[in-house]
């Protein structure tokens, strides 16, 4: 292996890698920079086993997207309905019951519940919803709501975000997505989504978010405007955050979909671009116990090979997805069942453990988490609710 890094002028970053220490700015643009992906890879696989050995976590989950309206009219966006738009919904607590009825003989772990920022919506719809979920499936734990539907729904309630977080998981909220960060330059932010919450406000939600003991996950969307530079230092902003809070638990690569964008002239992301995106992100990222590669926005196929480029979780079963259509198809049935989500684990020679919306693993799994992989026996770092 030293050989690989000697030949593609990344000897001193696999020392780096080797030795744990931490990755500079100029190390991530180096990353970004160099032909060799390969090596970026195997450099992010390192770090990928030594902290998460050949273990490769899912989960069982439903997405529900509760309202389509918004009134941030992000430029990046195809899920959005302005106020007013005949195309707008707003699903009650009864049919978000009912959708879960629909997959009442489906094992369900984790409820993802994300949406648009509906001005309308008044605060009790918030708790309701999660009331109504908790009821159905009590085995199922929920997570819901972006930084940016936070600071929404605060700002409907009138409350302080703090107490708002407290009347929240009273009603069942277990933890938080990722999403709404996009990337952290007040240059894209301005020219693309400039009516969102903004870099700082982003922050400061979370900080109130793991301060309530909630933790959440992170994301990047890539592939639109945004230079190397900004997502260098959207990860090391990022990674900052996390050595103050230690509250994220997952970082989640987003690709951008250009299709029924106001940026459809933007080619879609590659597989390349899809794999560099995830390595960098495990090796700038030395403080995040978990790397997603997300198969809905990149394939099934390419989230398999990024099990070897960084990753060390492929989401879950998804069953229902609006947001975007990555995989070439107008149906919101984006769907993987549990055993194609085995084989994918398994023929990509890692070893699957299932695991519920806080990384805890499911007990049922532990006997396959502890199978040999063809690598030898899985050393498991499982990221409790507690820790």
């Amino acid at each position: 292996m030293e050989a690989l890094f000697a030949r593609t002028g990344l000897a001193d970053l696999y020392e780096k890698v080797v030795q744990g220490e931490r990755l500079s700015y100029d190390d991530g643009l180096r990353l970004y920079r160099t032909p060799e992906l390969t090596a970026v890879g195997a450099l992010a696989n390192v770090v990928r086993e030594r902290m998460n050995g050949d273990a490769t976590y899912y989960v069982r989950n439903l997405h529900i997207n509760y309202t389509n309206i918004c009134n941030k009219l992000c430029k990046f966006c195809s899920f959005y309905a302005p106020p007013g738009d005949p195309r707008g919904y707003v699903l009650t607590p009864d049919d978000i019951v009912a959708r879960l009825a629909e997959h009442r003989d489906h094992v369900i772990r984790e409820i993802h519940m994300v949406a648009g920022i509906n001005p309308k919506l008044p605060y009790q719809y918030y708790l309701d919803i999660l009331r109504s979920v908790r009821a159905a499936r009590p085995e199922a734990q929920i997570k819901a709501f972006t930084m940016i539907e936070l600071a929404q729904i605060a700002r409907a309630a009138k409350k302080p975000l703090g107490d708002v977080l407290e009347d929240l998981k009273g009603a069942g909220l277990a933890c938080v997505p990722g999403g709404g960060a996009e990337v952290f330059s007040d240059r894209v932010h301005e020219e693309l989504f400039r009516a969102k919450l903004d870099n700082e406000g982003w922050f400061q939600v979370a900080r109130e978010v793991h301060r309530a003991g909630l933790r959440s996950n992170a994301t990047m969307l890539y592939g639109h405007i945004e230079t190397v530079e900004e997502k260098v230092k959207h990860l090391l902003h990022i990674r900052e955050l996390q050595d103050e809070t230690k509250g994220f638990q997952c970082f989640v690569p987003l690709a951008f979909d250009p299709a029924r964008t106001e940026l459809e002239h933007i080619p879609v992301t590659t597989g390349q671009q899809n794999l560099r995106e995830i390595a960098i992100a495990r090796l700038l990222l030395d403080n995040f116990p978990h790397i997603k590669a997300f198969w809905i926005m990149i394939t099934p196929q390419i989230a398999q090979l990024a099990l070897w480029y960084g990753a060390d979780d492929l989401d879950g079963t998804v069953s229902h997805y609006e947001i975007t259509h990555a995989l070439g198809t107008a149906s919101h049935h984006q769907a993987l069942s549990h055993q194609e989500l085995l084989d994918l684990i398994s023929e990509a020679g890692r070893v699957p453990v299932e695991r519920d919306a806080l990384y805890n693993v499911i007990p049922e799994q532990l006997a396959v988490g502890g199978q040999q992989s063809a690598k030898g026996s899985v050393s498991l770092r499982v990221l409790s609710s507690s820790s």
